[in-house]
């Protein structure tokens, strides 16, 4: 049975997040705006402000295969490791997420990533807003965001 732990990040899994984030990213960017806009981690990161809140990795028998991050109420990175999709992986890091943030996060997708949409939707957030602009941190691409929030129910139960 593999064993399973999520983490605080360390300056040691730096080269992990970044190869989990490079080969997921191309999920993200495909049905969206195009590979056009990618852009690496080593470069992603300083530009969309990995490293201004909170951010945790999960291990699976001790290697790395996804991460997430939050500043304040809202949640800024959540990558699953391609070879590891469809196991839970990506629900686990958001539950982990939204435990620590309170009881309202909120976070953006871009329009047309409907796995990411549907995993935030399934755990209770809904779409507040659609907006067109600049593709932050690459402001060289225009995209169209979904600005999602969860609100947990006042009796504290989970939605």
């Amino acid at each position: 049975m593999a064993v399973e732990l999520i983490r605080p990040y360390r300056q040691s899994d730096w080269h992990s997040i970044c190869e989990v984030h490079d080969a997921a990213r191309v999920y993200e960017l495909t049905p969206t705006i195009g590979m056009e806009a990618f852009l690496p981690l080593e470069v992603a990161a300083e530009n969309e402000g990995l490293f201004d809140g909170e951010l945790d990795v999960l291990e699976l028998d001790g290697r790395v295969v996804g991460f997430v991050a939050w500043a304040g109420e809202e949640l800024t990175w959540l990558y699953v490791d391609p070879a590891h999709f469809n196991n839970g992986y990506g629900r686990r890091l958001l539950r982990h997420a939204i435990e620590r943030v309170g009881p309202v996060i909120r976070t953006e997708v871009l329009e047309g990533n409907l796995v990411a949409e549907q995993l935030y939707l399934k755990e209770g957030f809904v779409v507040k807003e659609r907006k067109s602009g600049r593709l932050a941190g690459n402001e060289g691409f225009s995209a169209v965001g979904l600005y999602l929030e969860r609100i947990a129910e006042p009796s504290g139960t989970e939605q």
